[in-house]
Order: C-alpha cells, then sequence, then structure tokens
C-alpha cells in the first residue's frame, strides 16, 4: 500500500501548491510560479534578447531601474521579459509596453530558447533561480544588476555564473579585480556607464522652489540581507540626522529604500520615526516619485554605502557618505570612499552644519568631478545610452559567430552516414527568426 500513499501524498501537496499559488498565499519573496507554460509549448519568443527576472514584487525597483534602456534596447534589438511570477508579469506588461511571459517550468524555458532566436540574457540581480536560463550555452548571459556601488555584492563571486557583466565605469573593473579572485575582470566586465542616468532624466520637470532653503536629499539603504551587508543609517544616524539638518534650516526630501524593514522590524520602526518627524515644515518623503526628480530638486545628497551615491556624481553637486555603525558590514571601498566626506554615528549630530558648509563653500567639487569620470565615464546626455546599445549590438553579433562555431560541424571528424539523421545539438539551434509579439 505505501506506493499508493506516496502517489496520493504527492497528488496532495501538489494540489495544495496551486491553491497556495492561486490565492497568494506563499511566504513573502516566494514566485507564484503561475506560469503560462501549456500556451507556451510551441511558441519562440519575440526579438533577440530575453531580461529574466525570476523576483517578486518586492525587488520591483530592480526592474524599474532599467526600464528606460530596455525599452530604447527593444526598438533596436526585440526584448521580451520572462518572469516566475505572475503578479510581477501583470505589472511589466502595464509598465514596459514589450511582451512579457510567465514561465514556471525549467524545460518550458529551454524549449523557449531552442525555438527562440534569442541571443542575450540580461539579468539584473543574483537571484539564485536565475541557475535557469544560465544552462544554456546557445546565448551570451550578460549581468546587469541594479547598481554601482562599493557594497560586497558589487563584488560577489557570483558574478563568475555570467559570460559577462556591464559595469559603469573603470572604477567597478578596479574594484573587482581588487576584491574577487580568479575573475578576469578586464575583459569579462563591460563599462557602459549607468544608462538610466539618460533615459529617467527625459522629462522630468524640476517645480520651483517653494522657499529659498537649501534642499538636503537623504536616501539611506535597506537594513541588508545579512549582517555583512548592513549598509544603513536609518535605524542609527537617521533621526540624529534629520534634527540637525532641520534646525540647520534645510528642507529635506526623505527617499526610503522600498525594502526597508522587510527583513528587520525595527528599520520599518525608524522609517515611521523619520516619517512623523519630517511630517511638518514643508519637507517631502518621496515614495512614489521618480528618483532623477529627487536629485534635480535636491543641493546636496546625504546617503549609505549605495548605488545612490555613485550614480550622484553625475550631478557634479556635493554629498556626504554615511560610516556604517554595525561593524559586520564589509565594505568594496574605492576611491570614493577615501575622498568623500563621511559621517559616523557620532557625527550625525552634526550633519546639518556639514551639508551646509558643503553646499555652500563646495572644496570638493573639483575632485568629485574627476570621481565622476572614474566611476560613470562619459556623462554627456545619451552617451551612456549609446555606449548600452552598441556593447549590445556588439555582443549580439558575437553570440551569432560563436553560436556557429558550437553548433556546426566538427572538421575533426568524418561526416556521418548521409542514410543515418544527425542529432544533437545542432538540431537545437535557435531559429533566427522571431515571431512578433
Amino acid at each position: 500500500m505505501q506506493p499508493r500513499e506516496n502517489t496520493l501524498n504527492r497528488r496532495l501537496r501538489s494540489v495544495g501548491g496551486r491553491l497556495l499559488r492561486r490565492y497568494h498565499l506563499l511566504p513573502g519573496g516566494m514566485p507564484d510560479g503561475l506560469g503560462d507554460d501549456e500556451d507556451l509549448q510551441d511558441q519562440s519568443l519575440y526579438g533577440d534578447v530575453i531580461v529574466y527576472f525570476a523576483d517578486t514584487m518586492e525587488s520591483m525597483y530592480q526592474m524599474r531601474g532599467w526600464y528606460g534602456p530596455l525599452r530604447a534596447l527593444h526598438a533596436e534589438l526585440g526584448v521580451t521579459v520572462v518572469c516566475m511570477d505572475s503578479r510581477v508579469a501583470e505589472v511589466l506588461r502595464d509598465e514596459m509596453d514589450m511582451p512579457v511571459v510567465t514561465v514556471a517550468l525549467d524545460a518550458t524555458l529551454d524549449g523557449l530558447i531552442a525555438r527562440s532566436g534569442t541571443k542575450l540574457v540580461l539579468y539584473v540581480n543574483y537571484n539564485p533561480m536565475n541557475t535557469a536560463p544560465l544552462r544554456s550555452r546557445s546565448v551570451i548571459h550578460v549581468s546587469l544588476l541594479h547598481g554601482d556601488s562599493d557594497k560586497g555584492v558589487s563584488v560577489s563571486n557570483q558574478v563568475k555564473a555570467y559570460d559577462y557583466s556591464f559595469v559603469a565605469g573603470q572604477a567597478a573593473i578596479d574594484r573587482y579585480a581588487r576584491y574577487t579572485s580568479l575573475f578576469d575582470a578586464a575583459t569579462r566586465c563591460l563599462p557602459v556607464g549607468r544608462p538610466s542616468l539618460d533615459t529617467d532624466r527625459e522629462g522630468i520637470t524640476v517645480p520651483e522652489r517653494r522657499d529659498d532653503r537649501p534642499v538636503v536629499l537623504y536616501a539611506p539603504t535597506w537594513e541588508g540581507g545579512q549582517a555583512s551587508v548592513a549598509y544603513s543609517s536609518l535605524r542609527t544616524h537617521a533621526e540624529a540626522l534629520l534634527r540637525s539638518v532641520q534646525k540647520a534650516g534645510a528642507r529635506i526630501i526623505y527617499r526610503p529604500h522600498p525594502l526597508t524593514g522587510v527583513r528587520v522590524p525595527e528599520f520599518g520602526e525608524a522609517d515611521r520615526a523619520a516619517r512623523e518627524l519630517l511630517a511638518e515644515g514643508g519637507h517631502t518623503i518621496s515614495d512614489d516619485r521618480p528618483l532623477s526628480l529627487d536629485v534635480a530638486e535636491a543641493d546636496l545628497l546625504i546617503c549609505d554605502i549605495s548605488a545612490v551615491a555613485n550614480d550622484w556624481l553625475a550631478t557634479g553637486k556635493p554629498l556626504i557618505i554615511t560610516t556604517p555603525a554595525e561593524g559586520t558590514a564589509q565594505e568594496a571601498g574605492t576611491r570614493m570612499l577615501d575622498v568623500l566626506p563621511r559621517l559616523s554615528v557620532q557625527e550625525a549630530p552634526a550633519a546639518g552644519r556639514l551639508a551646509l558648509e558643503a553646499i555652500t563653500h563646495d572644496p570638493g567639487r573639483e575632485e568629485r568631478l574627476r570621481l565622476s569620470e572614474y566611476y560613470l565615464g562619459d556623462t554627456t546626455p545619451g552617451a551612456s545610452l549609446a555606449r548600452f546599445l552598441t556593447t549590445c549590438r556588439e555582443l549580439a553579433a558575437q553570440r551569432d559567430e560563436q553560436w556557429a562555431r558550437i553548433s556546426g560541424p566538427d572538421p575533426s571528424r568524418p561526416d556521418p552516414p548521409t542514410s543515418v539523421a544527425r542529432t544533437g545539438e545542432a538540431s537545437s539551434a535557435p531559429s533566427s527568426r522571431a515571431t512578433t509579439p
């Protein structure tokens, strides 16, 4: 009777899993896996590029940071977004205006890539579920990540899983070379700048100043997934920092990270306290505003070690970076952390004075301009987007050349008898023709 009991148990687990997914009862961070698999069995994907996103709604900010460049890439090469969560797919269809499919089964994804003209697969994070498309040898796999910073995750050993990593500039290449062993950063890191800085500032209109107060943007990062990446100042610096900036007579734009408090409840409490502190006085809580608008309005940035600091360099305006109070945080320090002013938890009560001095006198401007070129390359409007698109086209051409070599006949072996059909990898080579969306 045991085999029958095992079959029954498997069926019950399968039905239970479907119900959990259908009624959105899964734990946070787990994709629902409600795929379009049945409808995709004989289909091919549109375009030359897949963007693979296996995450849930909590991590949508990682995709949103690439919307502009991906729209431009879609116009040139054609892009299809592949998700594992149907809720994410629904939002992406509304926000991105390009083909989006949800795939639950690895076999479905394998078949789609084999039948399609896919040349590049792009990834905006290091989600462990990225291994599903990474098995494919017929495409070039490119890590985009969702920002360039001196966080430890920026030099994760996971980068080795991808054929190439798009990075912002020379600073990132040097960072990988210094902190990641057995990784050829000089050849596998391709500098493309930050193309989203080009696309995201399009259409941004800065409102007139409400008054003559200087504006300070405070943009702390989240608490991090583990102690080694605990860079956030929200729980340790924020109250004293914000009170000091208020007292100095500045207006504050407070921009919390989207993941604030998801892992450590105390950070959610610190976020609520910051909001209450800024409820009066004409300050701004930036929940649904584009980052580019906050950046355009502010005269100075105070932030933690994060991609916000690196992107800010393109503005030429002063910034202050906090020093993590948690002794467990591991920095992947580069020149920026040595040159720019830092704010320890002990110095947080003086943040207002330091901010006004930097805005008024700005002694570090020339050094920041040099840092901008080192970290971001050419920040002339449109230059980074052009590098991103050109590099994608070049990799697509490289893929065609390499795949022809891999999937073509082996010159060291005799041809098989004409009466025997050839089998194996050559028969699964993707077609160069893609269906329309």
